[in-house]
């Protein structure tokens, strides 16, 4: 349904879906969830187990994807919390190779779309969270905005809208599906789009999902191996808003709960990946690259968290599958990939020049099986709080506020349950991640490099 082999210019569809843990799909390994579209997905395409977000938060991570760049370039060094407007974006760089550029669904990040290089928008709306203005009440066809907001909106001459102040709702998945499906309609024929939709699940505040069947019943779900009662520490964000979601200590009942909602939502959202699909088979356009992601994971009861503002796999990974343009079917790949690598590889595989603002590597050569790696290690970041970086085995993640450090053997321990920081028999190993991990930041220009 999805790969083809022709040689004309590729249409793209890069799906973002919103705090959605890398093991919740079914054909990974999940057996408590249902995600037939997203199982379909996998059986052709590659799917990546090892693709870490930089910083476990919504808006710096998109910000991340939009620009190709590490967090520290691409947000946290530009003084009003915004993108740096020197940097080119994916769809500005996809719009100048004359592509239509839709957006659509949550947009989490300062300014508005069409000031990020999308030339329409359908079914958007805009979320707490980032500085800046905020998107307006209503798309460019005079629709309302679904969604929700703390913001005031304004529209694009600068006259103050009404907040609606609504919630993020129960069927929020199938509008933003409409106004994909819309795009992809309203894209003339004959050009190319990149279509980028933003889900806004399986985000919080967490609801069942307007489908029955779609449901989990929570006694039939399973904890995760690494479920806590509690987080031994403070991480850093032990008392953010995340974190008081649900009663500390957590409980099983209330964790199960909350994971069978979660998973439910994630069903649900599956559903209306799945009429994505089917619109772009309706319209004949075969020929697409199809990226899924999500900006981060979730803890939900790993380590005794429940947010994702933490440098533990559950977290800073997102799941990662690439399909179509004849890339191989059915392929998983351990490599360790970066959200900011999307835009490369976008780029690489459709033939569209690579900004020279982009930090990210192209996943061309992986997915073509001409290289096993791109990176050797890769980092990840949080506040003043969290620094981290991990290679093919190892995990060391420092806490600069506290002067503790973690050391991880993830191919022995994958959950992340034995801190080896302490062992006598791992200190050159932890001494050799840390020098590195220094020298990396030391580069990158981060306040808190001398430690």
């Amino acid at each position: 349904m999805l790969v083809a082999t022709l040689k004309a210019a590729p249409d793209i569809l890069f799906i973002v879906a919103d705090d959605q843990r890398p093991d919740t799909i079914h054909a990974l390994g999940n057996v408590n969830i249902r995600t037939p579209h997203l199982d379909r997905l996998v059986a052709e395409g590659t799917s990546f187990t090892r693709a870490y977000a930089g910083y476990p938060i919504c808006y710096v991570s998109r910000a991340e994807m939009l620009t190709g760049c590490n967090p520290f370039r691409a947000y946290l060094k530009y003084p009003s919390g915004a993108i740096d407007p020197s940097l080119k974006t994916l769809a500005q760089t996809f719009q100048d190779a004359g592509y239509q550029t839709w957006y659509s669904g949550k947009w989490h990040n300062d300014g508005q779309p069409k000031q990020r290089g999308y030339t329409g928008t359908r079914g958007l709306y805009s979320s707490g969270g980032a500085k800046g203005k905020a998107a307006p009440s209503h798309d460019e066809r005079g629709n309302p905005i679904t969604g929700y907001s703390g913001w005031t909106f304004k529209s694009d001459d600068g006259k103050p809208e009404l907040d609606k102040g609504v919630g993020l709702q129960a069927d929020n998945s199938q509008h933003v599906a409409d106004g994909a499906i819309q795009a992809i309609h309203d894209t003339p024929r004959g050009q190319p789009f990149l279509l980028h939709v933003n889900f806004a699940f399986p985000h919080d505040p967490r609801q069942w999902p307007p489908n029955p069947e779609h449901r989990y019943d929570p006694a039939k779900i399973s904890l995760p191996v690494n479920f806590a009662a509690e987080h031994p520490f403070d991480h850093g964000n032990l008392h953010g808003r995340d974190e008081l979601l649900l009663p500390t200590p957590r409980t099983e009942a209330a964790v199960r709960q909350e994971l069978a909602i979660y998973y439910a939502m994630i069903t649900d959202m599956d559903a209306q990946m799945g009429r994505i699909f089917q619109a772009l088979e309706e319209a004949g356009r075969q020929n697409t690259i199809i990226i899924f992601t999500s900006d981060q994971g979730l803890a939900l009861g790993s380590h005794g968290l429940l947010g994702k503002q933490n440098q533990y796999e559950h977290s800073i990974r997102s799941p990662l599958i690439i399909a179509g343009l004849g890339l191989p079917k059915g392929q998983t790949t351990q490599a360790l990939v970066c959200l900011r690598d999307l835009f490369p590889t976008l780029c690489e595989l459709s033939e569209v020049a690579i900004p020279g603002t982009v930090q990210g590597i192209s996943l061309a050569p992986l997915l073509r099986g001409k290289v096993k790696r791109v990176h050797d290690f890769v980092t990840g970041t949080f506040t003043d709080t969290q620094r981290m970086i991990c290679d093919d085995r190892w995990k060391f993640i420092r806490y600069p506020q506290l002067g503790r450090e973690q050391l991880f053997d993830l191919q022995n321990d994958p959950d992340e349950m034995k801190d080896l920081s302490a062992d006598p028999a791992w200190q050159e190993k932890e001494k050799t991640l840390r020098d590195q991990l220094k020298t990396w930041l030391v580069e990158q220009g981060d306040p808190l490099e001398k430690f």
